[in-house]
């Protein structure tokens, strides 16, 4: 009887701590951009930053937070997402958290980076700079850990709203080669994303003309969005131009920041995530890569 009373303790500790274990398992992780810090501003660091309600502050430790979908749902496909802000703060929750977990339920990886804030106020950063430095090291640093992560290196791609598609502007038309004789063997990968999302994206970094190995772009943005629809139009009329693929969707309604569209009331913005779910598989970019192995 002592036995079985310890057995049915055990289990019912088991039991209790299920719950725990699994939420522990599916808890997303932080990974720094560089384990010392970001060049020349190592000092810094340790700097907690400041978070409340929808935005995250004071970013000195630049980072990315890694979402893993269910492995039975993973396709390889894996996105970097850049929240929006205009570099004052970062629209954490809504335009990084919110997009990383809609991915996830397609079997796509995520991680959303925090980036260095130029126009915070006593920023120390560059905008010409900083960003595009973190970005680049953001992407490398996830190819770099492929394999442990389940993607394919050659199915990584950029998703950025507002100030954040100006992020992915700044690395999605120029080369991305790294330094073969970098010391940190991370440095020496590619750093271009396969692909881009832009979602309401500002004009800083648009091309006067898109290069013929720009990624093949999704993009998309309400008519009545002041600051935001016309660098669509503009990337569109240039994509085509350069004869790489594009799609683009320009909503009649919807204005400037409306996230993954969970808010809003108009049924085109309410449902548009499912666009770019569609443009990811009508692409075969959600096909697992056993599934292109057998083409």
């Amino acid at each position: 009887m002592k036995y079985l009373y310890s057995f049915l303790s055990l289990l019912i500790g088991i039991v209790v701590l299920l719950p725990n274990l699994l939420l522990a398992q599916s808890t997303p992780v932080v990974v720094p951009l560089w384990p010392n810090g970001a060049p020349g501003f190592e000092n810094r660091r340790n700097e907690p930053e400041q978070a409340k309600d929808y935005w995250v502050r004071n970013i000195h430790n630049p980072s990315i937070t890694v979402y893993l979908p269910p492995k039975e749902k993973a396709t390889g496909a894996a996105v970097l997402i850049c929240p929006g802000g205009g570099h004052r703060e970062l629209v954490f929750n809504a335009e990084g958290i919110q997009p990383a977990q809609f991915l996830n339920s397609i079997g796509v990886a995520a991680f959303v980076l925090k980036y260095r804030l130029s126009r915070e106020a006593n920023s120390p950063y560059s905008l010409d700079k900083h960003p595009q430095e973190d970005a680049y090291r953001a992407m490398r640093l996830v190819r770099s850990k492929a394999g442990e992560y389940g993607i394919d290196p050659n199915r990584l791609g950029m998703l950025g709203f507002s100030a954040g598609g100006e992020v992915v502007a700044m690395v999605a038309y120029a080369s991305g080669k790294g330094s073969p004789n970098a010391p940190d063997p991370i440095d020496r990968l590619d750093g271009k994303p396969n692909f881009q999302m832009l979602i309401y994206p500002g004009p800083l970094g648009i091309p006067e003309t898109v290069p013929a190995d720009a990624p093949p772009a999704f993009m998309l943005a309400a008519n009545d969005d002041v600051c935001c629809s016309g660098p669509v139009v503009n990337l569109l009329q240039r994509y085509r131009a350069a004869n790489v693929p594009v799609e683009t969707h320009i909503y009649t309604q919807g204005k400037h920041g409306f996230n993954m569209g969970d808010r809003s009331k108009l049924n085109s913005i309410h449902t548009w995530p499912q666009r770019m779910a569609d443009w990811m598989r009508d692409t075969n970019l959600l096909e697992p890569v056993a599934s292109q192995s057998k083409k």
